[in-house]
This record gives C-alpha cells, sequence and structure tokens, in this order.
C-alpha cells in the first residue's frame, strides 16, 4: 500500500478528531459532549494504527474510551448534570450536531473498515527498528512512570469520592 492512501486517511481521522473535540466543547448536554470524546479517542486509536502502533491503539480504546468515559458517564449520572438542559423538540442546532455526528461516524467506520481490510499500514520505507511489543512498553512505562500513574490513580480516587461526598451535602440540605 502506498503512502498516498495512508495520508489521505490520516488527514481524513485528524479531521474526524479534530471536529469531534469541537463539537464535544460545543455541545450543551453533558452526555452529548462525552459521546463526542469517545467518538474523539477512537479517531486518535485509528490514528495509532495509522502509525503502526496497534496494542497503544487498543490501549487507548480500553482504557480512555471505555474505563474513563465509564468514569466520566459516572460522574456526569451523579451529579445529575444531564438534567440541565431539558428539550422536548430537536432544535435546529441539535439537528446540526447530529448530522455532523452522522458524517463524522461513517468516516471513522469506512476508514477503520478500510484499514482492517487493508491488513495494517505498514511503510516499505527506511525506518528505525523500534521494539513495541507489549513486554517493552510494559517494561518502560513501569520502569519510568510508575509515579506519574500512581499519581494519576489517586487523583481520580479523590475526584470521585469528592463527588460522591457533594452530592450527598447537596441531597442533604433538598
Amino acid at each position: 500500500m502506498g503512502s498516498g492512501p495512508v495520508i489521505i486517511l490520516f488527514i481524513a481521522m485528524a479531521l474526524v478528531s479534530i471536529g469531534s473535540a469541537i463539537m464535544m466543547l460545543r455541545s450543551h448536554n453533558a452526555i452529548h459532549s462525552a459521546l463526542w470524546l469517545v467518538l474523539n479517542f477512537t479517531a486518535i486509536a485509528v490514528l495509532y494504527i495509522l502509525l503502526n502502533a496497534p496494542f497503544i491503539a487498543m490501549v487507548q480504546i480500553t482504557v480512555y474510551a471505555g474505563a474513563i468515559m465509564v468514569l466520566f458517564l459516572f460522574v456526569i449520572m451523579l451529579l445529575g448534570a444531564e438534567q440541565l438542559q431539558a428539550m422536548n423538540a430537536v432544535s435546529g442546532s441539535e439537528r446540526i450536531h447530529q448530522v455532523i455526528a452522522g458524517v463524522l461516524v461513517a468516516l471513522l467506520v469506512v476508514s477503520f473498515g478500510w484499514v482492517v481490510i487493508q491488513g495494517g499500514v505498514g511503510s516499505g520505507g527506511e525506518t528505525a527498528v523500534i521494539d513495541a511489543s507489549p513486554v517493552a512498553l510494559g517494561l518502560r512505562l513501569f520502569e519510568g512512570y510508575v509515579l506519574p500513574f500512581e499519581v494519576t490513580g489517586i487523583l481520580l480516587l479523590a475526584a470521585i469520592i469528592g463527588v460522591a461526598v457533594f452530592t450527598r451535602r447537596k441531597k442533604k440540605e433538598a
């Protein structure tokens, strides 16, 4: 496979990623914003596949689009943030969001299917050999990045506990 289609697919996924990030920021509904973020994470995973890093792509899907988004949705539901905007009818701006979402999702699905059908992306040019096996990545992560990993876990745990405490106080006051 030549580099021309790879560049086109890379640009398409970059546009999906940027478009979904913009839509995430512009959405007035917290649940819709979280779903736009899932699309963004998925587009970034396709970019990792294009960069010949399938392990990182699967970690991106599993950790970010899976676990972190479940945490975000849990906090959104716990706070009741999805109830801030009660709309009975679909407005014009929401219809535009739906159309843009449909186009971006279709582009993502077609691009991902194309990568899978082509059997991955490998460049035929001269590149440096990098050990990207799960064992090498695991050793690299746990040797040099244990402290940031643990600090992030503690920060997320503190955020969940804080949300639970604030929600209980609101319920007692009401």
